[in-house]
């Protein structure tokens, strides 16, 4: 059965943020022979690495995904094993 977008919709979203980037790089490097990188920021001398709206999309879904398994490990902690002598 096919729960998992009922269940949980940040699940999903994760995964659609991840797979969406994943094919706009795999679309990029088919078009153009490389990932097209387009957003480079300074801050003073410091020069943050460019990076592109798809690389974005990873990142915030990775961020989701990482946080649910977090909330996730929070729920179900480990119950102290019964002494079963």
């Amino acid at each position: 059965q096919r729960k998992m977008g009922r269940e949980n919709i940040w699940y999903t979203l994760a995964l659609s943020f991840i797979g969406g980037g994943a094919v706009g790089n795999v679309i990029d490097r088919v078009l153009y022979g490389s990932v097209v990188d387009f957003l480079d920021f300074y801050i003073g001398k410091y020069h943050w690495p460019a990076f592109n709206v798809a690389d974005s999309g990873i990142f915030v879904g990775v961020s989701i995904f990482l946080v649910l398994q977090l909330l996730e490990g929070e729920g179900h902690k480990k119950e102290p094993m019964e002494d079963t002598t």
